[in-house]
């Protein structure tokens, strides 16, 4: 019996749930190290008071009356009833909890214990991963507007080509113009579904694996396991979230909303910030050198333009280049002319794709296993034109690539 006696005393002790044992007045008459900890009280604190002590004073009056209730009609409790459940530390600060109830009796009256968790963590996993699907959802509904919009372009110029047709006699070569431009459009309908349908299925298959295998890890000790689980649902929502900004920069330039709006800034620092943002991104040991040539930083350009073209260019350089590589940005001044050149220790691209990589949806064909859309450097070849430049590239397989952006140098 005296063995029994220590087990019990050493479960009790070392539980790494909160155990609580209340008299049928309400008072605490026993407390673990766990549930101390969890309250910030000292044993000899909270010996005595009442429970109503460690939870919100809001509750207590509607606790006294389940209380007393229970202690009339006492029952097994488990844990998760769907009861949204809220304690309060010494210091007054509230956070949530599960707590399942068991009663016992003994010669000095009726008991109750309680076992508790602080499910702080859970709560706020789970409101991360309600977020995520929200973001999912907004995604998905914008990509079938685009797909909307596309298709009611195919269907306009479709009616456009019919009445091309009707005055064939009249206007041979502007019906065969529409026929090509309906060619390319379907070709562009074709290449979009397949694109879309591809880039999409990976992100969605591991958001939906995750939120499946998340719901499994329900214990305090399984936070590891479901915080993997968050961040590739976030990882993924953000890849989701890159590609249909892809897709709707495609939009808004075939659109003509897309404007060369130019102030002056300092491009050093400018680029300096930029790199800083993509440090975020970089693999394991790779590393963003940046040097500067010229008398002067202040220039007249789109800033938005060139940003969009900059992040786009670095991180490309980030994605197709290994771990341990360095990336090199250099931009260079005289009178006349602005250049910059993103220079990776990458993949290279194969000399017989070299002619289309700014082609529409276009991929080198070793970069088939890397994620993207084939519409990056299309976008970033059209922002560059707009601000009349121009961008050019030299490339080895297997060795790296240099990008370069060669701008006007113009004065406000």
């Amino acid at each position: 019996m005296h063995k029994d006696l220590e087990m019990l005393d050493s479960l009790f002790l070392n539980a790494t749930e909160g155990i609580l044992v209340v008299n049928d007045k309400g008072k605490i008459i026993m407390i673990n190290p766990c549930a101390q900890r969890m309250f910030g009280y000292a044993e000899e604190e909270i010996i005595g008071q009442t429970i109503e002590k460690l939870i919100p004073s809001r509750f207590h009056s509607k606790h006294i009356g389940n209380r007393e209730k229970y202690t009339k009609d006492p029952h097994a409790r488990p844990m998760g009833k769907g009861l949204d459940l809220f304690a309060q530390t010494k210091d007054g600060r509230e956070f949530p909890v599960e707590i399942s109830l068991s009663h016992f009796s003994t010669s000095d009256g009726q008991f109750v214990m309680s076992f508790i968790i602080d499910i702080t963590e859970r709560k706020r996993q789970e409101a991360e991963l309600k977020s995520a699907s929200e973001r999912l959802m907004q995604t998905s509904e914008a990509l079938a507007k685009l797909n909307t919009d596309l298709e009611n372009k195919v269907q306009e110029r479709t009616k456009e080509l019919e009445i091309a047709n009707k005055d064939l006699n009249d206007s041979k070569k502007e019906v065969l113009k529409a026929l090509e431009v309906e060619k390319e459009l379907n070709n562009l309908k074709s290449r979009f579904v397949t694109t879309a349908s591809h880039e999409f299925r990976t992100p969605l298959g591991t958001i939906l694996s995750s939120a499946s295998l998340i719901a499994r890890y329900e214990g305090s000790e399984e936070t590891e396991k479901r915080m993997k689980h968050v961040e590739r649902i976030r990882s993924a929502v953000g890849n989701l979230t890159e590609i249909l900004n892809d897709f709707l920069s495609v939009e808004k330039l075939e659109e003509g909303i897309v404007r060369n709006n130019p102030v002056q800034f300092d491009l050093e620092d400018f680029i300096h910030s930029i790199i800083e943002e993509l440090k975020t991104i970089t693999k394991k040991g790779q590393q963003i050198a940046f040097r500067h040539k010229g008398n002067t930083t202040s220039v007249f350009l789109d800033n938005q333009l060139l940003r969009n073209s900059l992040i786009n260019l670095i991180s490309n350089a980030i994605k197709y280049s290994e771990e341990g590589k360095e990336i090199t940005v250099q931009s260079t001044m005289n009178g006349n002319s602005i250049r910059i050149e993103i220079t990776d220790q990458g993949i290279g691209i194969p000399p017989e794709d070299q002619q289309h990589m700014f082609g529409r949806f276009f991929r080198a064909k070793n970069a088939n296993n890397i994620q993207g859309t084939g519409l990056g450097l299309n976008i970033v070849r059209k922002y560059i034109e707009l601000m009349e430049g121009k961008i050019g590239f030299s490339s080895e397989l297997g060795v790296g690539t240099t990008f370069f952006v060669e701008l006007p140098y113009l004065k406000p």
